[in-house]
């Protein structure tokens, strides 16, 4: 099996981390986790971000890490480092969780970027094993004041006010689970708890974890802020409104002044053009989607996607992908899209994946 110089300077980079220059996690010293649930935890600062995986390694040359969020459920591939690590690559996001079997059991490392120019990016975790609360263990949970169940206008201050969110939140007892929706994608599956009049989401899926606390207040309202891995901390301001939407999209999405219709001539991954003038589109419905390999919301439309257009390509419909990678480079980009086309995840997306010059999403696409 061929191996990309990209992927052996991704192992690489996790061998180094723990000091092991070579694979070597069946040897008679070899540990590894244990099977079954864990309790995660980022350490940021002040701010701790808890997550739930399980391991799985019946078998035993491919053992998996399944992240848990909710309902949702993430598997990502564990290749064993020297004798006693393990590395986790996020499958289409250039990250991964590189992390040593502590002697008493406990799992500690790190999750790290991989993008070429950000690899000093970090954030510490460690893990226990059995532990299947997120939060709060089960019998030290406090009565609640407040249920929180519903759909919320929610207000997101970065430096600046940010267009408004909706969140839908559900609350049984102590548990909450939800999703923040915004005009450019969701926070995915959140899962916390409320306690007495304060409450805390979190979600771990692959890329950056983050955390929402919150204060309910005395006037029904919500107060708090986000913390989104390594980047800064947000506020935020909720109000319950049943009624709650976000903008209409097709106010959002529009031709600038002087345009009248979409088009663009762009490389693909094997440099060569692709234009939505090529005769392969003509006379059909095109749907061009704007990806990322960093973006969750992206891999999880491309997910819908894929499989929708194998079986819908021959009533007239056409797809383009335009990627925006984190680097500016047409070989970085030809390795993250080539890994989101070929993913699983995505049952092998057939249609084209294009590649933005700098000068062309400076100037030339229409809004």
């Amino acid at each position: 099996m061929k191996i990309s110089n990209q992927m052996k300077a991704v192992a690489l980079a996790g061998a180094t981390l723990f000091g092991h220059a070579a694979f070597a996690g069946d040897g008679p010293d070899a540990k590894a986790p244990k099977q079954g649930v864990w309790r995660g935890e980022f350490v940021i600062s002040e701010t701790h971000i808890p997550f739930n995986f399980e391991y799985n390694a019946k078998d035993k040359d491919h053992p998996v890490l399944t992240l848990l969020n909710g309902t949702r459920r993430d598997d990502f591939k564990v290749t064993r480092l020297g004798a006693d690590s393990i590395f986790v690559k996020m499958n289409t996001y250039d990250a991964a969780l590189v992390a040593k079997v502590e002697t008493d059991g406990k799992i500690t490392g790190e999750y790290r970027s991989l993008v070429p120019g950000f690899r000093g990016n970090a954030l510490p975790f460690s893990a226990e094993y059995g532990k299947n609360y997120r939060f709060v263990e089960k019998g030290k949970e406090q009565p609640t004041k407040h249920n929180i169940s519903g759909k919320w206008d929610l207000q997101v201050f970065s430096k600046a006010k940010m267009p408004d969110n909706v969140a839908l939140l559900k609350q049984e007892g102590n548990k909450l689970t939800g999703v923040v929706m915004s005009t450019v994608g969701d926070s995915r599956e959140l899962e916390g708890v409320v306690q007495g009049d304060e409450f805390v989401l979190s979600h771990f899926s692959g890329p950056n974890p983050r955390v929402y606390k919150g204060k309910i207040n005395e006037d029904g309202s919500i107060t708090g802020v986000i913390s989104s891995g390594i980047y800064d901390n947000t506020k935020f301001e909720g109000t319950k409104n049943d009624k709650a939407e976000l903008p209409d999209p097709y106010k959002l999405t529009y031709l600038k002044e002087g345009y009248k219709k979409l088009d663009f001539t762009l490389p693909d991954l094997d440099g060569k053009e692709v234009s939505l003038s090529d005769d392969k589109y003509k006379g059909k419905v095109v749907i061009v989607e704007i990806i990322g390999t960093w973006c969750p919301n992206c891999t999880d439309q491309t997910s819908f996607l894929a499989p929708w257009y194998k079986a819908n390509k021959d009533r007239g419909v056409e797809a383009i992908a335009i990627g925006f990678e984190q680097k500016d480079d047409l070989e970085y980009a030809k390795y993250t899209l080539g890994t989101l086309k070929r993913s699983t995840a995505s049952s092998m997306i057939s249609f084209s994946a294009v590649l933005p010059t700098k000068k062309w999403h400076r100037t030339s696409f229409p809004r």
